[in-house]
C-alpha cells in the first residue's frame, strides 16, 4: 500500500484543489481521505507531497513513441514531465501492421535494427509486453502503414481490390487491439489516396467502435478545405474523430484563424468532431525532405537517394529548391545521422548558406534522407487562441527521447521533453489551475473513452503525478533539447512508481490499453 500525503489534491475533474491523502493499493486508488481522517496502518510506503500538487498523470493525446518504447521502456522524456499515457500510431504511421513493402520511419528502423521482428499488431504487442514499458500506450493503426503494406508506395489511387485488402488488414489489427485509424494525408503514400479510400477505412473503423485522428491534407494554403473534408468524412461514416495538431501554417495563412475556429466550433457543437490536439510551440517538426518538390519525393527515402545520386536529377532538385518561395530563415536543421552534419543541428538554413538547394541536397544525401527539421511557420497569437478552446487537448507530436543511450544522439524538437509544462504554463492564465489540469487529464480520458483514467477518485487506476507548480517549467530548447523539465517529484503508473525525485526506478507497470 502507498500513501501520498501532505499534498494539494487536484483531482482532474475541474474541482478546486484540497488537502488530503491518496491511498493506493495494487494498481488502483482505494481511497481519497480528507486531512482530518486517520491514515491506514500496516505495511505502507509513504510519499510526502508537501508543497506539491497531486494530480492524475497527464495524457499525451498525440505521440509517436510506438517503436521507441521498445528501445527505452523507461520513456524518460515523457515520464519525467508527468505523462502516464500516450496515444500512439499517429499521422498515418504506426509500428504495426507491417507487411509487403511497408517501411517504418527511417529513425525507428535504424535504431531498432535486429529488434524489428514483428509484422502483425499482435506480435508488436508481445514485444511491448516483453519490454515492460513504464507508461500506458494506446495504439492507433496508420493509413500509410496499411497502404504501403498492400500496394507499396505507388503514386496512384487505390483500386477496389487494394481498398478491400486494406480494410481486411485494418479490421484484423483492430481486433488485435488497435484503437482506431489515423491518416497523414501530406505524407507518402497517403497523399495519393482519394476520399473514397479513406471513407472505406473510416467506415470499417467506425463499425468496430474505433476512433479517427487525422493530419489533414493541408494545414496551410488549403487549410479550410481540408477541415471540410474531415467534417464530410465524419458525416458520411459516423466515426468519432479529431484533428491532429491544429494550426495555421505559413504567415500568409495566419489570417484564416477566424474562419478555422468557426468551422471547428460548429462541428464540435453539433457533435461532428471531438476537437483537436495541439503542442504548445510555434515550430513544427518533421523530416527535412518534405521541402522536396512532389516529383522528387515520390517513393520515400530509397527513391529520393537514387535521385540525389543522379547528377542531372540532383541539379533539377537544387534548382527548384533555389527558385522556390520558401523562407529558409524559418527552416532549422534538427536531428542528423552523419557526423559531418552534426554542426548544423539547431541552426537555420538561411544562416548556413545562400544556396539552399545545394545545401539541403548534400545534407540529405549524407544522412540517407533521414534528416529532421523544425519549421517556424506559426503564429503565437493563433496558438493562444487555439489553446484557449475547451476542445483543444495536449499532444506532443513527438516520440519519447532520452539524454543517453541510443536515443541520446538525436536532436529532437523540445516538445519531446517539454510539452506538458509548456502547455500548462500557457493555459494557466487562460483558464486557471483546475481547468488546465482537467484539460491534461480527465478530458483526454473522456475523449478516448479510457475508463478509470484521468481522475483521482476511489476505484480509478493509480496513474498519478506529484509536482511542484512553481518549478514545473520547460528546460528543453531548440539548441539544447535533451533537458528534462523541472518540478516533477513522483510519477505513478498503475500503482508502480517509475520516477521518483529525479531518478528512474525501473519499477514499470505500463500497459497496452484497449478500447472499452
Amino acid at each position: 500500500m502507498t500513501l501520498i500525503v501532505n499534498g494539494t489534491i487536484v483531482d482532474g475533474t475541474g474541482a478546486p484543489g484540497f488537502g488530503g491523502t491518496v491511498v493506493v493499493d495494487g494498481e488502483r486508488i482505494t481511497d481519497v481521505l480528507p486531512l482530518s481522517s486517520p491514515l491506514p496502518a500496516g505495511d505502507v510506503e509513504t510519499v510526502d507531497a508537501a508543497g506539491c500538487l497531486v494530480t492524475p498523470g497527464f495524457i499525451d493525446c498525440h505521440a509517436h513513441s510506438d517503436a521507441y518504447l521498445i528501445i527505452e521502456p523507461d520513456a524518460p522524456s515523457k515520464i519525467s514531465q508527468g505523462v502516464t499515457t500516450e496515444i500512439n500510431g499517429q499521422c498515418g504511421g504506426s509500428a504495426a501492421p507491417r507487411y509487403g513493402e511497408a517501411r517504418l520511419s527511417s529513425d525507428w528502423a535504424s535504431i531498432l535494427g535486429e529488434r524489428l521482428v514483428w509484422r502483425s499488431l499482435a506480435e508488436y504487442r508481445r514485444e511491448l509486453d516483453a519490454a515492460k514499458i513504464a507508461l500506458n500506450t494506446v495504439q492507433f493503426i496508420g493509413h500509410n502503414t496499411l497502404r504501403s503494406s498492400v500496394m507499396g508506395y505507388a503514386a496512384r489511387p487505390a483500386g477496389s481490390d487494394d481498398v478491400k485488402a486494406m480494410v481486411r488488414l485494418l479490421e484484423k489489427s483492430l481486433d488485435e487491439g488497435g484503437f482506431g485509424l489515423t491518416t497523414g494525408l501530406v505524407y507518402q503514400p497517403g497523399k495519393y489516396s482519394d476520399s473514397e479510400e479513406v471513407t472505406a477505412l473510416a467506415r470499417a473503423t467506425a463499425a468496430k467502435g474505433g476512433f479517427y485522428a487525422t493530419h489533414m491534407r493541408s494545414e496551410g494554403d488549403r487549410l479550410l478545405e481540408s477541415v471540410d473534408e474531415v467534417v464530410e468524412l465524419v458525416r458520411r461514416t459516423g466515426i468519432r474523430a479529431e484533428i491532429s495538431h491544429l494550426k495555421t501554417a505559413g504567415r500568409e495563412n495566419w489570417r484564416k484563424i477566424d474562419a478555422l475556429l468557426e468551422k471547428i466550433e460548429n462541428a464540435v457543437a453539433d457533435g461532428t468532431l471531438l476537437g483537436c490536439d495541439r503542442y504548445p510551440f510555434c515550430a513544427a517538426g518533421t523530416d527535412l525532405d518534405v521541402v522536396f518538390p512532389d516529383w522528387a519525393g515520390e517513393g520515400g527515402a530509397p527513391e529520393e537517394m537514387k535521385r540525389l545520386l543522379d547528377p542531372a536529377l540532383r541539379r533539377r532538385i537544387e534548382q527548384e529548391l533555389n527558385a522556390s518561395s520558401r523562407d529558409w530563415s524559418t527552416v532549422m536543421i534538427g536531428g542528423v545521422w552523419h557526423p559531418e552534419n552534426k554542426a548544423f543541428c539547431g541552426r537555420f538554413v538561411s544562416e548556413l548558406t545562400d544556396r539552399p538547394g545545394e545545401f539541403v541536397c548534400e545534407i540529405l544525401k549524407r544522412d540517407l534522407c533521414r534528416t529532421g527539421a523544425f519549421f517556424f511557420g506559426m503564429s503565437e497569437d493563433n496558438l493562444t487562441r487555439i489553446l484557449s478552446k475547451s476542445w483543444t487537448l495536449p499532444g506532443s507530436d513527438a516520440s519519447l527521447r532520452s539524454p543517453s543511450g541510443p536515443l541520446g544522439a538525436d536532436h529532437p524538437h523540445p516538445r519531446a521533453y517539454a510539452t506538458m509544462p509548456e502547455f500548462y504554463r500557457r493555459l494557466l492564465p487562460l483558464v486557471g489551475r483546475s481547468a488546465a489540469i482537467a484539460r491534461m487529464t480527465s478530458q483526454p480520458a473522456r475523449r478516448f473513452a479510457l475508463k478509470g483514467r484521468g481522475v483521482i477518485e476511489k476505484g480509478a487506476f493509480a496513474d498519478i503525478a506529484v509536482w511542484k507548480e512553481s518549478d514545473f517549467i520547460a528546460k528543453s530548447t531548440y539548441s539544447e533539447p535533451h533537458r528534462f523539465s523541472g518540478g516533477m517529484r513522483m510519477v505513478m503508473v498503475n500503482g508502480a512508481i517509475p520516477y521518483l525525485n529525479g531518478s528512474f526506478t525501473g519499477r514499470r507497470a505500463g500497459r497496452f490499453l484497449e478500447r472499452n
